[in-house]
């Protein structure tokens, strides 16, 4: 359990650090202009927050478990990032935009199986 727990936080944190880096290092434009509409409804400021947010959950998921320096919060993290893809859901379902929703919820699935392994069962 503790090797796929690894396994999935290790695909989300790079998933989520490479859509958050993305977000903070393009335009808002061009995120619209490669499909990502949503962009347009939000702030140039907004998006880059977002953006902030996924790399640093991504980066929370594994940092602090490999350094061994609070590794509760490689829990909180994939929480975090769990209650973010509930927003991005919601973002989509208004936007009426449901291939998103579902990239969302794996993403929440996977984000809340990391979250409850290390809270519960494997914690550190």
């Amino acid at each position: 359990m503790n090797v796929a727990l690894w396994i999935i936080a290790i695909l989300l944190a790079a998933a989520f650090a490479a859509a958050g880096a993305m977000k903070m290092a393009q335009p808002r434009e061009k995120l619209v202009a490669a499909g990502m509409g949503w962009a347009g409804d939000w702030p140039a400021g907004a998006v880059k927050a977002i953006g902030a947010v996924e790399v640093l959950g991504g980066i929370g998921l594994v940092l602090p478990a490999v350094l061994g320096v609070a590794p509760v919060l490689t829990a909180w993290a994939a929480l975090g990032l769990a209650l973010t893809m509930v927003g991005a859901a919601v973002v989509h379902a208004r936007r009426k935009e449901y291939p998103g929703i579902a990239v969302n919820v794996v993403l929440l699935a996977l984000a809340v199986a990391v979250a409850w392994g290390r809270f519960g069962p494997q914690a550190f």
